[in-house]
């Protein structure tokens, strides 16, 4: 199949990852939030000396912040995702999926080899990239292709 086959071929860095926002692990959830908002994004990264430690996203604030009533003014360390799974933007998009998928995460930091922050990948990027290159393959799809209706539909 020619979607399996480009998933193993084609680089994350053909899906234009997002610029990647860091912040340091001593700011607050509320100066994350400020950013998130006026960057348009959603999430950011942590970094210490140049190098991703967490990531900090909106599931985050609704899961590890609202939820269990803890300020704004909470430090960024306490509610990130510490050391997240990480691509190389030369990596096949398939690993990328495939840690997304494993992991349960929507946004992935891309990074050098030394690790340092290059940018954001997100499940929409991938999606995006799904509908625009296959569309035949992803509009076609019945919602459970072994259920046939028992009667055609429409007029």
């Amino acid at each position: 199949m020619e979607l399996s086959r480009n998933l193993k071929v084609e680089s994350v860095s053909r899906l234009h990852p997002t610029a990647a926002i860091c912040l340091r692990r001593g700011q607050t959830v509320g100066e994350a939030v400020a950013v998130m908002r006026e960057q348009r994004v959603g999430c950011v990264l942590v970094c210490e000396a140049g190098l991703v430690v967490g990531l900090f996203t909106e599931r985050d604030l609704l899961r590890r912040v609202l939820a269990v009533g803890l300020s704004l003014d909470t430090p960024i360390e306490r509610c990130m995702t510490a050391d997240p799974v990480a691509v190389e933007p030369g990596a096949p998009i398939d690993e990328a999926v495939l840690g997304m998928e494993e992991g349960g995460y929507r946004h992935l930091p891309v990074v050098d080899d030394s690790g340092r922050p290059l940018g954001v990948l997100s499940v929409k990027r991938i999606v995006h990239y799904l509908v625009e290159h296959f569309p035949s393959t992803i509009y076609c799809l019945p919602p459970d292709p072994n259920v046939f209706p028992r009667q055609r539909e429409g007029a």
